[in-house]
């Protein structure tokens, strides 16, 4: 059986990222926003408190969590184009989870904030040339990041989560 943690597997990027990558990556966060929207369509306020794995995040919390760490991310792509070798604040993920906030509020605040965050993080990183996609920061646990690695990071970020609220809804038969 697959690692409920994992459903997609661990983030790994094989070999040097080429631009036909990052293209790829681009269009699947341009993606994300309506590929969450898809997932949680039509769940009950009930459903989205269910947890997608034994000792997980409810729906909601997942919901909430990707617009808490695409909007962070997005800040540090910005941090990471405009000065040399930012040092981004970390934060406790898992204690935002259990904020009231990502408990119980509508999880549509936080899929129009992904879409919006997403729209413009596609938006800019379009915009950037090929030596700026060297640029990166120090990433809180994964050391010095360029931006290519860190769109690959949040590409398989927003498609790891989707992929636990789907995993959930086939087990459940919603």
């Amino acid at each position: 059986m697959t690692d409920p943690r994992y459903p997609i597997g661990k983030f790994a990027i094989e070999g040097e990222i080429t631009p036909a990558q990052v293209q790829q990556w681009l269009q699947e966060i341009d993606e994300l926003p309506a590929a969450l929207d898809n997932a949680i369509a039509g769940l009950s306020e009930e459903q989205l408190d269910v947890p997608y794995r034994e000792g997980g995040w409810t729906v909601r919390q997942v919901v909430h969590h990707l617009a808490d760490a695409h909007l962070n991310n997005y800040v540090r792509v910005r941090l990471a184009l405009t000065e040399e070798n930012p040092v981004p604040k970390a934060w406790d993920t898992p204690q935002w989870a259990e904020l009231p906030d990502a408990r119980t509020a509508p999880a549509e605040i936080s899929l129009q904030l992904l879409e919006a965050v997403h729209r413009r993080w596609a938006l800019l990183l379009r915009s950037i040339g090929p030596a700026e996609w060297a640029r990166g920061f120090a990433h809180p646990t994964r050391g010095v990041v360029n931006l290519a690695y860190d769109l690959g990071l949040y590409d398989w970020h927003g498609r790891h989560h989707v992929a636990h609220i789907t995993g959930l809804r086939e087990r459940m038969g919603w």
